[in-house]
């Protein structure tokens, strides 16, 4: 196996899904090199993380082409999760989210393209479907971003399709669906449900949801979209895919699950609708089925190893 064949780069590699494809990555024998600024990414996400490939940190932005450009000489697969994640920091700061989800996609690709990588795997987002009432979301349907950071995966995704195009980059794009599971940092600003959800039901304090709670969610726990990310580098998978559990809740019943998998009581607060949020979301994930990807985990299953990471 060529030094090629071995090494992969995961952008964004110290957050949340990013730290968990490498630990599986690196659990495959890949030399694995994370690039991430750490804006978002947290050290301890990669703490004892190792495998016989090695593991390698570059500090750096992928705003910075320049920079980018010598760490992707000689590497097989690029996972492209870096991003500013977030509808609601989007919103209120478009202009930073455009610079590194646009800027940076683009030269992730460049870089990409000018060493020869075999594959790119973008990091997308069911946000791009925004609030059509179809379901389930199906790739061939008609973007409609509702926000800032939507329309970034939006333009990512045609940068990946241009680029297998006109410069015959594979590309596989995919589009995530609230993904959950542990390294999720219940503390930040904007910190993702499920585990906000836990650490306040924990502590004995209540949950906030916006609006009634009756929105639905199609919820992925990350383990599966790591394998979704693998299997569709190691295809001949090119295109747009949904990765997602394939199923719907309401955040009103997540709420319940949660505090049945702590075994705690809880109290709800209500607060308004936020911005950019869509009512309903559920993937039709037949055609990722078509390199290999199928859930693993039920909600459930992932709940509870998410809480049991959380202790």
């Amino acid at each position: 196996m060529s030094a090629r064949d071995n090494h992969s780069i995961v952008t964004g590699g110290a957050g949340f899904i990013g730290s968990n494809l490498a630990q599986a990555l690196l659990a495959r024998g890949h030399r694995v090199t994370v690039i991430d600024d750490f804006s978002t990414g947290r050290e301890q996400n990669l703490s004892g993380l190792s495998g016989p490939g090695g593991l390698r940190t570059e500090r750096l932005s992928i705003t910075d082409l320049e920079a980018l450009r010598p760490h992707f000489e000689g590497v097989r697969f690029v996972f492209h999760q870096a991003a500013l994640p977030s509808v609601p920091r989007s919103v209120a700061d478009p202009f930073q989210s455009n610079l590194v989800n646009i800027q940076g996609t683009l030269n992730v690709l460049l870089a990409a393209r000018d060493s020869g990588v075999e594959k790119v795997v973008f990091a997308s987002s069911s946000s791009i479907y925004g609030d059509t009432p179809v379901l389930p979301k199906h790739e061939l349907m008609m973007n409609n971003p509702q926000s800032p950071y939507a329309v970034t995966k939006v333009a990512g995704e045609y940068y990946c399709q241009v680029f297998s195009r006109v410069y015959g980059l594979p590309t596989a794009c995919l589009r995530y669906f609230n993904v959950f599971g542990p390294r999720q940092d219940p503390n930040s600003e904007y910190a993702a449900v499920i585990p906000l959800f836990i650490s306040r039901m924990r502590a004995g304090q209540p949950v906030t949801i916006f609006g009634d709670g009756a929105q639905t969610r199609d919820f992925t726990f990350v383990k599966d979209v790591v394998q979704a990310n693998i299997k569709a580098a190691e295809s001949d998978a090119q295109g747009i895919y949904n990765v997602a559990g394939g199923r719907r809740v309401s955040i009103n019943e997540l709420a319940q699950m949660v505090a049945t998998s702590l075994g705690a009581p809880y109290t709800v607060n209500h607060a308004d609708n936020r911005a950019g949020d869509v009512r309903d979301s559920l993937a039709d994930i037949s055609k990722a089925g078509g390199f290999g990807f199928h859930p693993e985990y039920t909600l459930e299953n992932g709940i509870t190893e998410t809480v049991r990471s959380m202790t």
